[in-house]
């Protein structure tokens, strides 16, 4: 498995609002608008999962695996070219203040990796800049 990890993100809300928000995908409903078209295409919310196509890796899609309350959100992918696992993690700062990183795991094929890793790793940094972003009351 090759790792690819977001920089440590800050977020102006408590532990128990970011994870509120980020275990239930369908609330992410709400913020279609932020997400890059040029990346992400087709983009369904659920409850326990989404969806979306993006080049050029072609249909993903991820299902909760785990929900550690406040802590930790687990995703694994049901349909993707590649097996990937994401890993949300949220540790309080203060009252008001939430640190968050978030991992990609994938099993690429050494032949792929060195087309993949930029692509990948720069959809890990994107994603985990809008999920920073979010208003999360």
């Amino acid at each position: 498995m090759t790792d690819f990890t977001s920089e440590v993100k800050t977020i102006p809300y408590n532990d128990g609002s970011v994870f509120a928000l980020l275990s239930d995908l369908s609330k992410l409903e709400g913020f279609r608008e932020r997400i890059p078209e040029d990346t992400f295409k087709n983009v369904l919310f659920e409850r326990d999962g989404c969806s979306f196509d993006i080049h050029p890796a072609g249909k993903v899609e991820f299902r909760i695996v785990d929900r550690e309350p406040n802590r930790t959100i687990k995703f694994q992918t049901v349909h993707s070219p590649v097996p990937m696992y994401i890993r949300i993690q949220l540790k309080p700062e203060s009252r008001t203040l939430t640190k968050m990183k978030m991992t990609l795991e994938a099993d690429l094929n050494p032949l792929l990796k060195p087309m993949l890793s930029k692509p990948i790793q720069e959809a890990v940094d994107r994603i985990s800049t809008l999920i920073a972003t979010l208003p999360y009351e």
